[in-house]
């Protein structure tokens, strides 16, 4: 029961992430730099990226006496995933608005570096122990 609740936990990750770097690539090659979910890209890190980040971590919590080899690789998939969304975050040119601070890109990508980087441990320690 706990390794299937993981199992979709795992899955929604991985789908909120594929949704969001739809939405990321939607914008970026349109004029208005607007995605097709009508968020900014604060709401869009609150509102997709946050739970992509907690839920692989409460997939593995929860189902980690289970051996898995699938939720192990799933889990690996949603920390990759991230690792690759901060290397986009790394080669985004910056916005160029009037009245906006100069944003520092080490402080946006060294949490999503270190997530990703932590998530992947948690699916190698997943399959490790399968």
């Amino acid at each position: 029961m706990a390794l299937a609740a993981s199992m979709i936990l795992a899955g929604i990750s991985i789908g909120l992430l594929v949704i969001y770097a739809a939405d990321v690539a939607a914008g970026m090659t349109s004029e208005d730099r607007v995605g097709f979910l009508p968020f900014d890209h604060m709401a869009r890190g609150l509102g997709l990226g946050m739970p992509s980040i907690i839920l692989p971590i409460i997939a593995f919590f929860i189902s980690r006496k289970e051996p898995s080899k699938g939720l192990g690789g799933l889990i690996i998939i949603a920390g990759i995933l991230i690792i690759i969304g901060g290397i986009v975050v790394l080669a985004m040119p910056a916005p160029v608005e009037a009245g906006t601070p100069e944003r520092s890109v080490i402080s946006q990508v060294g949490p999503l570096f270190g997530a990703g980087a932590f998530i992947t441990a948690l699916g190698a320690i997943k399959l490790k122990k399968s």
